[in-house]
């Protein structure tokens, strides 16, 4: 399924979602609106590596950030790894891979760093490598 955030589209494997597509969608637009920070769905996480990272990316409160490092260190992996489970997070907005960055830039995002940077900048965390 699509939803629409910030202006761009994003593809999300609604099936992982136990809730109704406009359910959904009204979580994102609240969101946005900035009436909520956090979503209150239920999500199915892949039962290996991925799923590992995205219950870490879910912990990860709003306006703040960790490092693929950090996460990586919390999991006994490499950044690397963590970077590729953030690519394949089948439901990117909901579970907030954006809220994942490098130590010193925001690195990559499957939705493209300009969109990364609005959701990191609407919940007012700190960009790495800005001043």
């Amino acid at each position: 399924m699509q939803i629409r955030i910030f202006g761009h589209e994003r593809d999300i494997e609604g099936s992982r979602i136990d809730a109704a597509p406009e359910t959904i969608r009204e979580q994102v637009r609240e969101y946005e609106a900035g009436e909520r920070d956090a979503f209150d769905l239920e999500i199915e996480y892949p039962e290996n590596f991925t799923g590992r990272v995205m219950r870490e990316m879910v912990r990860i409160p709003a306006g703040e950030t960790r490092t693929y490092g950090d996460i990586a260190a919390a999991l006994d992996s490499a950044p690397i790894a963590v970077g590729q489970a953030c690519g394949r997070n089948p439901v990117s907005v909901i579970v907030p891979c954006h809220r994942i960055v490098g130590a010193d830039s925001l690195v990559g995002y499957g939705g493209g760093l300009e969109l990364k940077r609005q959701l990191l900048e609407h919940e007012g965390a700190t960009i790495p490598g800005t001043p």
